[in-house]
């Protein structure tokens, strides 16, 4: 009977462990501190305007989804490209703006030439640097491997943030969490 209670105290405390552990690794740290939790950015948008014909298009990706938009360039254009982040239908920029020193924007164009400037205005440009929700394209060469695409990442407070040109990536950070992601495929 002894060996039986002691068991039984184990396995519970071995349950109540459990519990614990997977309420708390599901969490970020800080996240009740956090002003833009990862759970809500469901959608990253890109309004992406050519400057020279001044047509925009909009390529909308579900955070989560399977496929992605398929954003048109031509070589040799430059674009200016508005990063638009929501949560369902509601524009929530405003709030990575206002927590400007805290944001920072990352594009990797991993298999295609493309030139990137930041645009950002004094509203969305922080400690770290310009964050990166308003930027100019100027595209080299879209198709330059197969399977062209444009990764985005929002960081969520950086140690450090550099906005030159890291590899195939405009933007390098040290530190922080990735606050939401997307993958966007590149076409002519």
């Amino acid at each position: 009977m002894k060996n039986l209670f002691k068991s039984n105290n184990f396995i519970t405390l071995l349950a109540m462990l459990f519990i614990t552990l997977t309420l708390f690794s599901c969490q970020r740290d800080d996240a009740a501190e956090d002003d833009l939790p990862q759970e809500e950015l469901t959608n990253i948008v890109l309004n992406v305007k050519n400057l020279s014909t001044q047509q925009s298009i909009s390529y909308n990706y579900s955070i989560g989804a399977t496929s992605s938009p398929i954003i048109k360039l031509i070589d040799g254009a430059s674009y200016e490209v508005r990063t638009v982040f929501l949560n369902g239908s509601e524009d929530v920029t405003q709030e990575i703006k206002d927590a400007k020193d805290e944001h920072f924007l990352i594009f990797d164009f991993p298999r295609s030439q493309v030139n990137l400037t930041r645009l950002d205005t004094a509203e969305s440009t922080g400690t770290n640097g310009k964050v990166g929700l308003i930027t100019k394209w100027e595209v080299i060469k879209t198709v330059n491997n197969p399977s062209p695409l444009l990764k985005v990442k929002l960081i969520h407070e950086p140690a450090t943030a550099s906005e030159g040109q890291n590899g195939t990536a405009w933007g390098s950070v040290t530190g922080g969490e990735t606050d939401a992601e997307a993958s966007f495929q590149l076409s002519n």
